[in-house]
């Protein structure tokens, strides 16, 4: 049965992938615990600690099956997490209980899991990152040379295309992905440090062995995937890594905002849409509505992972010297949120960019009503060439340009100045290739080829380097149908 009696995050229910919520859940958080009690105890023997092997396979066993009824009644006395999650771990290990969390601290399981989290959750939003990218590509390369209104200040500029426009998108995304690459690379695994960051406790274990509790830190972080673990740290790795993270989730936030905030402005005008189901409802009141709600839905989540920086670099600044407690809650929350956000962002952002529809039609009417102002300076060149005085000829076109303005916005009219121009005496020698000169292909520049370009030098290099885990992100988001 479906609990409707208390508060469930929308991210989580509502929104996230299956795959990135698992991630930040319970079971694998607790689960990643044991198997670093686990790790801690078989590196421990190795060094020569008294531990038995029928300890290690005890804790082998049980990494999964966690009672947590038990462990929020254990809490309930404890008031202490980690402490509570080692009681009923021992309990199902009565041989290992001993040396279980062996010269340990909390953080030793919560730091290294929640880096472990990031890491895994990084990978995530890698590979949705790249089918976005991949996706993006492919609409860039089918209309790099469809004309369509440029904006400045959304206000009608020069001619670009689609394909040049979702180019600029990719760019984007690709400064996100350089960004998130950094992190993974360089995210701290904190390794084994103790209370305060001087392994003092196990340096007492191995009766001052400085060269097995290197030994030590460096078998953990191989055994969880990572080459090496941080050199210092106090009780836990510095929370600047934090924020260095949630800061490439926000990056990445804002190209797939500025992306949807556009869509949502072309939604308006008619020339590009979303995908809109056949069945689906814009809204409840207007049935002839086609909402862009994937995009707002994008925009309203993007808000929320770009505020989030603002947790982790006070949590780093209030960090008082080797630990203080009041990043916890804090961390809590954002950390998984952040995540949770940025993954279904992706998700549908790569649903949109699959299926974006384009409306060539409307896009040429509304060049036809913009262009014949964006010309008049092709036209003036065209006339001085013919002979006329380009004084003469300037004032002229502004005349029938400020009237031509005029009638449309007072009376609605179509915008007449091309047949007013046709009309001129002044322009008598050109009038008959004013029409060829208004053809909005040779409004575009090197549009056309700036994708061709990018797309050839910047972004397929990528997508190969990337090849297989574009396959599998694409795979799975195809299997779970987002």
């Amino acid at each position: 049965m479906e609990k409707h009696d208390s508060y469930e995050s929308p991210l989580a229910s509502r929104y996230a992938g299956r795959q990135m919520s698992f991630i930040w859940s319970a079971q694998n958080k607790h689960c990643l615990w044991r198997k670093l009690w686990l790790e801690l105890a078989k590196a421990e023997k190795t060094l020569g600690l008294e531990i038995e092997d029928s300890q290690i396979a005890e804790m082998q066993d049980h990494l999964q099956d966690i009672d947590f009824g038990a462990v929020a009644r254990k809490e309930s006395e404890l008031k202490h997490d980690v402490m509570s999650h080692i009681h009923v771990f021992g309990e199902l290990c009565p041989k290992a209980r001993p040396i279980i969390h062996l010269g340990a601290t909390s953080c030793f399981v919560t730091d290294n899991s929640e880096i472990i989290q990031m890491r895994d959750s990084l990978r995530i939003i890698k590979g949705k990152i790249l089918a976005v990218i991949s996706k993006l590509a492919d609409f860039a390369d089918k209309y790099k040379s469809l004309p369509t209104l440029g904006f400045t200040h959304y206000q009608p500029a020069q001619l670009t295309t689609p394909g040049k426009r979702a180019v600029l998108y990719i760019q984007d995304f690709l400064f996100d992905l350089d960004r998130l690459e950094h992190e993974l690379e360089n995210l701290p695994f904190i390794g084994v440090k103790g209370t305060t960051g001087t392994q003092a406790s196990f340096l007492e274990l191995f009766d001052g062995d400085h060269v097995k509790v290197k030994l030590l830190d460096a078998k953990i972080a191989k055994a969880m995937g990572f080459e090496k673990s941080v050199a210092v740290s106090g009780q836990t790795y510095t929370r600047k890594a934090d924020y260095y993270v949630v800061s490439v989730l926000s990056g990445t936030a804002q190209s797939a905002y500025k992306f949807a905030g556009d869509l949502r402005l072309l939604a308006n005008l008619k020339e590009l849409e979303e995908p809109f189901g056949s069945k689906q409802v814009g809204s409840s009141a207007m049935a002839y509505k086609r909402n862009p709600m994937k995009s707002e839905r994008i925009c309203s989540l993007a808000r929320y992972v770009i505020s989030l920086t603002a947790n982790p670099a006070n949590t780093h600044a209030c960090q008082w010297f080797e630990r203080t407690l009041d990043d916890s809650a804090n961390r809590r929350i954002v950390l998984p949120e952040a995540f949770l956000a940025t993954d279904i962002i992706l998700s549908t952002l790569a649903d949109i960019a699959d299926g974006l529809q384009v409306w060539p039609k409307v896009i040429e009417a509304d060049i036809r009503r913009e262009l014949p102002f964006m010309a008049t300076e092709n036209i003036l060149m065209a006339a001085v060439k013919a002979g006329g005085d380009r004084q003469e000829l300037h004032e002229a076109i502004r005349t029938h340009s400020m009237e031509a303005g005029r009638r449309v916005k007072e009376f609605g009219e179509e915008n007449d100045l091309i047949r007013r121009i046709k009309s001129d005496t002044l322009f008598a020698k050109i009038a008959n290739k004013i029409d060829t000169i208004l053809d909005p292909a040779k409004f575009i520049g090197r549009a056309p080829q700036q994708v061709d370009e990018f797309l050839s030098e910047e972004v397929r290099p990528v997508l190969k380097k990337y090849d297989a885990e574009l396959k599998e992100a694409l795979k799975k988001m195809e299997k779970t149908g987002v």
